[in-house]
């Protein structure tokens, strides 16, 4: 019986289960709510894993992936390149500015928490450059991810020099860690079911219209990037009408990564798909795959709109130079989020301690985002994996045009 149960849960999507663990922990809230104590140890538990694998992930992914990439490759990837990083910035810009435009709060727990709100981009620059030298194993046991975040990279580029087999020991560890991760956020639907019961049990059903806020910003500010900046960046590059090609990513890339919630597991899609766009195969083969790493605008705006409701909540006065030192941390995290479901949402600490957020309170607003994730990570994926491929093609149309060689059907795929 338990053996029949534990496979059929492991069959289900697990957009499925957080869903349906969303809805018990409504109703027990509002239909039983004594036993919403006890189910409330369900979302600590969810939230202490994530605290505890949160810190090795960052290292691990970060090293291995500076270790096994080299970036400085012939054109059109270094191209490609440059569009993946400035779409993820330009993302990021667009999710600070929805957050000042709509400001949201959280329901969080704050009274034990100790807080160390930033005067200004000087104490926060402070901060960071101080941050930056703490001893790594000190680091990593007090999940200080700007440190963490350093000493990934230094490691991940000296160890580009290493011997293969220390490479493959690596990219083990990667999947190692990947795969631990994978294990934790299989008991969401738990975690979120007990998170949800907490938050409507202690502030009532008003919590969840706080999160419909705040769920529409970042839907929106998705919608924003895939429609209006990643067209204008593809325009200022083509100087041609790009919507037929953006349009083409969103409904042949960003639908199947929609439900998929994995960069990783769309880059087959990818690939058909730039093979039928007739781009060139030793470009995009590589292409591709690194996007699946490092193009993560959906991630750049989830990390901004998240850290700065945080901010909000708390009553942290955010001014415009922060503001852009925000997004520029927003884009070096999403560059290190896990091809995982969800796994932006283990970057947020590190923008939040640029705030002087307590790690505590960081991994409450990580709770919020598995919440809202039920479309939140669906909306995310699909912009960062249909992006992979509108600046791939972007890239290599770019080339063309300078060779005069491209065409409008060019930029719509063949037939399957």
């Amino acid at each position: 019986m338990l053996s029949t149960l534990a496979r059929k849960y492991r069959e289900t999507a697990l957009i499925t289960l957080i869903a349906c663990g969303l809805v018990v922990g409504i109703l027990i809230a509002t239909t039983m709510p004594s036993l919403v104590p006890v189910i409330a140890i369900c979302g600590d538990l969810f939230v202490k894993a994530l605290k505890g694998v949160a810190p090795m992930l960052v290292f691990i992914l970060v090293m291995n992936a500076m270790a096994q990439k080299n970036l400085q490759t012939e054109n059109p990837m270094g191209s490609v390149v440059r569009l993946y990083v400035i779409g993820t910035f330009c993302a990021s810009l667009v999710g600070v500015t929805a957050s000042f435009l709509f400001p949201t709060t959280l329901q969080l727990q704050v009274s034990d928490a100790k807080l160390s709100p930033p005067n200004g981009i000087t104490e926060v620059l402070q901060k960071l450059i101080l941050g930056i030298v703490d001893n790594p194993i000190h680091a990593l046991s007090t999940a200080n991810y700007i440190s963490i975040l350093a000493w990934a990279v230094l490691a991940g580029v000296v160890l580009r020099s290493a011997t293969d087999a220390t490479r493959d020991v690596l990219r083990d560890l990667s999947d190692a860690v990947t795969k631990m991760v994978q294990f934790v956020i299989g008991f969401a639907p738990f975690g979120i079911m007990g998170l949800v019961a907490s938050a409507i049990g202690e502030s009532g059903l008003g919590a969840l219209l706080t999160y419909g806020r705040l769920l529409a910003v970042l839907l929106g500010a998705f919608f924003a990037v895939a429609l209006i900046m990643n067209p204008l960046i593809v325009f200022l590059v083509l100087h041609k009408n790009p919507y037929p090609l953006v349009l083409t990513t969103l409904r042949e890339s960003g639908l199947y990564a929609f439900f998929t919630r994995s960069s990783a597991a769309n880059i087959p899609v990818n690939l058909n798909l730039c093979e039928r766009l007739g781009l060139d195969r030793d470009a995009y083969t590589i292409s591709i795959p690194l996007g699946a790493t490092i193009n993560m605008a959906g991630a750049a705006i989830t990390i901004s709109v998240l850290s700065l409701a945080a901010a909000h909540t708390l009553g942290i006065n955010v001014d415009m130079p922060t503001a852009l030192l925000l997004s520029l941390i927003s884009t070096v995290g999403a560059c290190g989020a896990s091809g995982v479901a969800g796994g932006s949402l283990l970057l947020i600490p590190v923008a939040c301690a640029s705030f002087g957020i307590d790690n505590d309170i960081a991994m409450q607003v990580v709770g919020v985002g598995f919440i809202i994730g039920v479309l939140q990570d669906s909306c995310e994926t699909a912009l960062n994996s249909s992006s992979d491929v509108l600046f791939t093609a972007t890239a290599e149309f770019a080339k063309r045009a300078k060779a005069g060689t491209l065409r409008a059907e060019d930029m719509v795929p063949r037939d399957r």
